[in-house]
């Protein structure tokens, strides 16, 4: 349901009786009815927003933070490093920004790039899919646009892994073109702000927030609006715990802010459950080499390198006798502990043994320490990719293997 600020009649959660009726935590809004405020202002939710640029753009301009991408306008630039930002932290992402940059500085470099490399230059970043699109979306452009990017939204659209958010992102700040990049911090910023109780998952809302906003963007400055909401949803109107309301530029007309629902806006349904996997992963060196495997070419880490790793939880009895069926035997079989990592829609809880092996499979690459900085290896198996580097080092040193690993 969509309200206007200061006239909407809302439903506290502190009354019992509505608690009862609407269920716990429940928004509703019985009735919404537009009149004038004693300046004569109607304050719906188009009209509060559109006061928003003004003092948004001016707190931005005090407070924005210092970002490599921010420094130029520089298409290329701006869409990897979105790209890099889905679902990633920025603290995370700066590191891998400046090594991307300074191997591949341009679209002819990406489109150019060996998938191996590609796929070592984003290792950790996870959702590797996104490099891949990287990829594919940067040879497009070099042999049908002549490296030229497209300067539009509905033009940029038309590359691989690109969608509405990011088309939009490119557009506004490296063209200067008035489309809101609509994403979870613009999301919940224009819901406190505009009083917008309506679940932000859901696709017909997101489509009404999109109109909303770009009647509402600063055609003058589309990029640094943009740029403005992301920072005061990253950094004040925050996603997890209380917002800095006392350091917001919109507090004086913010919906949420003034009728005491900063707490419950956006609304957004609740996830479903993680799918939970359980995995058990092999550790398996042969002649100080180890084993890995390169995954399927489509599906989850698609044509990545792994280690070695097969559906379920199994004792030493059940994996002696799936490496007999991988051709391998095991002078010694060590167990080496339970990891987890957890993916956007299922959860691998782990468990590993190491084992120094002997016999072939032509399945797996034996692969020594050059082999091994040259393969993208995904961070879920980063706990025993390291068990088994510690592991080498104390053979190496004389060490027992038993006590090295703990």
């Amino acid at each position: 349901m969509w309200y206007n600020n200061r006239n909407a009649a809302i439903v506290r959660r502190d009354r019992p009786s509505q608690r009862r009726k609407f269920g716990k935590g429940a928004i509703s809004v019985l009735r919404i009815w537009y009149n004038h405020t004693m300046c004569g202002e109607n304050l719906t939710t188009k009209t509060v927003l559109q006061d928003l640029p003004g003092p948004l753009v001016e707190w931005y301009r005090a407070n924005a933070r210092d970002l490599p991408w921010r420094r130029t306008r520089d298409p290329y630039r701006i869409w990897v490093s979105e790209i890099m930002l889905q679902q990633t932290r920025v603290q995370a992402v700066l590191e891998y920004y400046a090594r991307f940059m300074a191997e591949l500085p341009d679209v002819y470099a990406l489109a150019a790039v060996g998938e191996e490399r590609l796929f070592k230059l984003w290792e950790g970043l996870g959702y590797y899919s996104r490099a891949r699109n990287l990829h594919r979306a940067a040879q497009v452009l070099v042999n049908d646009c002549g490296g030229e990017f497209p300067r539009t939204r509905e033009e940029l659209l038309r590359l691989p892994g690109v969608g509405d958010y990011t088309a939009s992102a490119i557009a506004s700040i490296a063209f200067g073109e008035p489309e809101p990049a609509v994403d979870g911090n613009l999301l919940r910023v224009a819901a406190r702000v505009g009083g917008i109780a309506e679940d932000i998952m859901d696709a017909r809302v997101r489509k009404r927030f999109r109109a909303m906003l770009t009647e509402s963007i600063d055609c003058e400055r589309p990029g640094e609006w943009n740029q403005a909401m992301m920072d005061l949803g990253a950094t004040v109107c925050l996603p997890n715990g209380a917002p800095l309301c006392e350091k917001c530029p919109a507090r004086a007309f913010c919906a949420a802010y003034q009728n005491g629902m900063t707490d419950v806006l956006p609304v957004r349904a609740a996830k479903k459950p993680r799918r939970v996997e359980e995995r058990t992963v092999f550790l398996l060196v042969r002649d100080g080499r180890r084993a890995l495997r390169k995954r399927p070419a489509k599906g989850l880490l698609a044509g990545l390198w792994e280690l070695p790793n097969v559906p379920g939880n199994l004792d030493e009895a059940g994996a002696a006798i799936t490496l007999a069926q991988w051709g391998l035997t095991a002078r010694t079989l060590t167990p080496v502990g339970a990891a987890k990592h957890i993916f956007s829609h299922v959860e691998w809880d782990m468990h590993g043994y190491l084992a120094a092996a002997e016999g072939e499979n032509n399945e797996f690459l034996w692969a020594d320490g050059a082999a091994l900085q040259a393969a993208a290896i995904p961070s879920a198996f980063r706990y025993y990719f390291d068990t088994a580097v510690r592991w080498l080092a104390a053979q190496q040193g004389g060490t027992d293997h038993g006590t090295a690993l703990l």
